[in-house]
C-alpha cells in the first residue's frame, strides 16, 4: 500500500483519538444506558459534533480501512486488474473472474471488485460487463458438462453476494425519482438460478420503479398476486428451453387475473436471447436483454398502452 495512505490514515486515527481524549470533554464514548458522558457533568453544547465523529472513526476503522487493505492485498492475486488500466472488461476478464468464484475463497471475488473499483471501474460497468456476463458463462461451463449444478450454485450465490454488498452505491448512482409504476419480477416455472433476475431488480429500482417479487417467489404465486395488487409490468427469467410450455400458461394465467387488463409481460433470460422467436411463443410482449434497457423498454410499453384507444 502507498507510504503517503499509510501515514495519513496514521494521522487521521492520532487526532481522532487526540480529539476523544481531551480533559473536561470526553472520558468515552457510552455512560449508562447507552448515553454520552463527560467528566464533571452535563453534556457538552457540542455532543452531537462529538458522536458523529466517534461514528465516523468507528466506519473508518471498521469498514472503510479493511476493505481497502483488502482490495490492496488482492490486487496482485486477482487475474484481471492488471489488465484494465484504460481497457473495458473482456471476455477473457469475465472467464478469469469466474475462475475466483468458483475457488475455495469465497472473499476473493468481493475483494477482486474493490480492486476494480479503486481502479475507476463503475458498479454499473461491473454489473453489466463483469458480473452478468460471469452468470452466463457459469451456464454455459454447466451445460458443456465442465461445472457440476453444486458448483453452478455456489458460484451464482457468491455472485449474488458481490452484488448485495454493491447495491447501496448503484442505487445512489442513480437519479430517477418514484415514476409510479409497479413492477412484478419472477423467475419462470422450474427456473432455479435466479442471478439475472435479482439485477434486473436492481435497475428497475434504481429508475424509479416500485419492485415486488424476486428470486423467494415463485411463478406460482404469480395469479395470486397480479389478483391482489395492480402491477403495470411482470417479468420472467427464463434459462431452460424445458420450461418454455410452462412459462407460456403461466402468463396466459396472469393476464386473466390481473387487476390490470393491460397489464404488459417481459421475459428475459438466456434463451430468450438465443432464440427471441421465443417470446411470442410464451405469449410475452417483449424481451429485456439487460437489465439496463428493461426498464426503459418497459415504461415506453406502458405509455403506448394508456395512449392506444380502448
Amino acid at each position: 500500500m502507498n507510504r503517503s495512505v499509510q501515514e495519513g490514515w496514521a494521522q487521521d486515527s492520532a487526532d481522532l483519538q487526540r480529539a476523544r481524549e481531551r480533559p473536561g470533554r470526553w472520558r468515552g464514548p457510552e455512560g449508562p444506558a447507552g448515553s454520552s458522558v463527560v467528566e464533571g457533568g452535563p453534556l457538552p453544547a457540542d455532543h452531537a459534533a462529538e458522536e458523529r465523529l466517534t461514528r465516523l472513526a468507528h466506519a473508518i476503522e471498521h469498514e472503510i480501512i479493511p476493505r481497502l487493505m483488502l482490495a490492496h492485498r488482492v490486487a496482485e492475486a486477482c487475474p484481471i486488474v492488471p489488465a484494465l488500466v484504460g481497457e473495458k472488461i473482456g471476455q477473457r476478464d469475465v472467464e478469469d473472474f469466474a475462475k475466483l468464484v468458483l475457488a475455495p475463497n469465497e472473499d476473493l471475488p468481493l475483494a477482486c471488485v474493490e480492486a476494480l473499483r479503486a481502479r475507476g471501474i463503475s458498479v454499473e460497468s461491473i454489473y453489466l460487463d463483469l458480473l452478468a456476463p460471469t452468470a452466463r458463462y457459469l451456464g454455459h461451463l454447466w451445460t458443456e458438462d465442465l461445472c457440476d449444478f453444486t458448483e453452478v450454485t455456489v458460484g451464482l450465490g457468491r455472485l449474488q453476494q458481490v452484488l448485495r454488498e454493491l447495491s447501496p452505491s448503484f442505487e445512489r448512482s442513480g437519479d430517477s425519482p418514484d415514476n409510479g409504476l409497479r413492477a412484478l419480477l419472477l423467475p419462470s416455472p422450474g427456473e432455479q438460478h435466479t442471478f439475472g433476475l435479482v439485477m434486473v431488480g436492481e435497475f428497475f429500482r434504481r429508475g424509479g420503479w416500485q419492485v415486488a417479487g424476486g428470486p423467494w417467489e415463485t411463478a406460482l404465486d404469480a395469479p395470486a398476486m397480479v389478483t391482489a395488487e395492480w402491477y403495470d409490468l411482470v417479468g420472467f427469467s427464463l434459462g431452460a428451453e424445458v420450461h418454455l410450455d410452462a412459462l407460456r400458461d403461466c402468463i396466459a394465467v396472469v393476464r386473466r387475473n390481473s387487476r390490470n387488463r393491460q397489464v404488459a409481460i417481459m421475459v428475459g433470460g438466456p434463451i430468450f436471447i438465443e432464440h427471441p422467436e421465443y417470446v411470442e411463443r410464451v405469449g410475452a410482449d417483449a424481451l429485456g436483454t439487460d437489465g439496463r434497457q428493461a426498464p426503459a423498454l418497459a415504461a415506453r410499453m406502458i405509455v403506448e398502452r394508456r395512449a392506444a384507444p380502448s
